[in-house]
């Protein structure tokens, strides 16, 4: 409780404001707190990315997909493609629109860095808009 010095009463009053400065105090340092701890409880956690649970996205009229089996050969649409030839045959399909998305799909067996190759090789193609391709539902 506060009060009032050099009234012209005597006595002394209440004086009923809140003083909020304690109260910003320790929400900063909340607030640092969190701030420093939030991106360690993020690291090492354990992923099973196959499956999503996530909303479906509207897609495009004719979407293009390009699917990487288990021995990590290419399927752009329903023609098997080589490696090397992933730029020409991106180009033909898109005729030449490198802003069109492609979607890709990867078997759940095939290994992460394999599928980062082929995102690189997509982005040096020129191909940067790529959406990755799920199961819908849970486990």
């Amino acid at each position: 409780m506060a009060a009032r010095l050099g009234s012209h009463d005597d006595e002394l009053t209440e004086n009923s404001e809140i003083n909020v400065t304690p109260f910003i105090d320790v929400m900063l340092v909340l607030l640092i707190v969190f701030m420093v701890a939030a991106p360690l409880a993020t690291v090492d956690a354990p992923v099973d990315l196959p499956r999503s649970n996530a909303k479906a996205s509207p897609r495009t009229e004719k979407p293009l997909f390009i699917s990487m089996k288990t021995d990590l050969t290419l399927v752009l649409g329903n023609d098997a493609i080589e490696r090397e030839q992933l730029g020409a045959a991106l180009d033909a399909a898109t005729s030449g629109n490198r802003d069109e998305r492609i979607y890709l799909r990867a078997d759940r067996k095939v290994d992460y860095g394999d599928l980062m190759e082929l995102i690189n090789a997509l982005r040096d193609a020129g191909y940067t808009k790529v959406a990755l391709v799920g199961m819908d539902g849970g486990r």
